[in-house]
């Protein structure tokens, strides 16, 4: 049995990795993608980090700054690789887990859908949104002939040229979308 399970390999349970590190914990994390950057090999082109790399470093280790302001996802995915082989974090890639039960009163079993488990005193879900993004169910919805997405399916502004576009949400990937929008639209209308 191990102390801990980490369940994502992207920023937290990296993050998580550093610290159970320093405490000497015995600890695995498992990553459903093959390769390191957690949702970040995923996203849109023009997506960069909504704050310059001083302030966005994991523990212990800073990120390089860029010469052109906010990090890029490229820059973003480069450092993590390079923090996890840096720390030497040990995570397991490809493994996609569907269940966390309590094993006793001391543990939990995780699963994976290859029928995996891994038993653990403690387990960190370090999972974000990405691969299962939430979709609000909004009143109406069902008469909405125009297409929806969430930001985890956007990835440019080229699909919606000449066409009206409403971004819900205002937080940091709502607000770049938005942005991505506005600069493409705007110059496809010739404005």
């Amino acid at each position: 049995m191990r102390d801990v399970v980490v369940i994502g390999g992207g920023q937290a349970g990296l993050a998580a990795g550093f610290h159970l590190t320093r405490a000497g914990a015995d600890f695995e994390i498992l990553d459903a993608s093959d390769g390191p950057g957690g949702a970040w090999p995923h996203t849109w082109p023009s997506l960069r980090l909504f704050s310059p790399a001083d302030y966005s470093s994991l523990p212990g280790r800073r990120m390089h700054r860029t010469d052109d302001g906010n990090p890029d996802a490229a820059h973003v995915v480069e450092y993590l690789r390079g923090y996890e082989e840096y720390y030497g974090l040990p995570v397991r890639r490809g493994v996609r887990i569907v269940a966390v039960e309590r094993d006793d009163p001391d543990g939990f079993v995780v699963r994976a859908a290859d029928g995996r488990r891994w038993r653990a005193r403690a387990v960190i879900s370090a999972t974000g949104t990405w691969s299962r993004p939430f979709v609000p169910t909004c009143p109406g919805v069902g008469g909405f002939r125009g297409h929806q997405i969430h930001s985890a399916g956007y990835r440019g502004p080229e699909p919606f040229g000449g066409r009206r576009v409403v971004v819900v949400g205002g937080a940091n990937s709502g607000a770049q979308i938005a942005a991505d929008l506005a600069g493409h639209l705007q110059q496809s209308d010739g404005e």
